[in-house]
């Protein structure tokens, strides 16, 4: 459990720190709109990535601290047995798919998109960069899972 601890923690100032910098980012970009009169080239683009970021990453912490939204109208009408049972259902389906959408999909898309060069069009990063978030985020969500089911038992 420390190591989920540890985990927890870095992923939760990981991502103060990128809201941060998205927050002095569009304030930038409004300044620089609005008070100096030439908008910045670079800060549109840069909170669109720093958004998916926060998006993906912000579901892996969320789901190792089981905070997601969830429907509990099933399982509260079942025996705690059942409900045992159900909750091993869902979060191995959550393994499967976060397995072969977040990790095997999002290998290939930044497999494919390193392998094409592509490049963000005004910071010129590699979009393999920006998208290498999907898979790390998968397998955190794989461990977080995997956790909780050796935790219950």
């Amino acid at each position: 459990m420390q190591l989920r601890k540890t985990i927890d923690k870095i992923l939760a100032n990981f991502l103060v720190i990128i809201m941060a910098v998205m927050v002095l980012n569009v304030l930038w970009q409004v300044a620089s709109r609005f008070i100096l009169g030439s908008p910045s080239s670079f800060t549109d683009e840069l909170a669109r990535y720093l958004m998916i970021w926060v998006g993906i990453l912000g579901a892996a912490y969320i789901s190792g601290r089981n905070m997601h939204v969830a429907i509990d109208v099933l399982p509260t009408r079942l025996s705690p047995p059942v409900q045992k049972r159900l909750m091993l259902i869902v979060r191995l389906l959550i393994i499967l798919f976060c397995l072969l959408a977040m990790v095997i999909g999002g290998s290939r898309l930044v497999y494919i998109t390193y392998v094409l060069g592509q490049n963000s069009p005004a910071l010129q990063v590699p979009l393999a960069v920006v998208y290498g978030v999907i898979p790390i985020s998968g397998l955190l969500i794989i461990y977080y899972k995997l956790s909780d089911i050796l935790k219950k038992q």
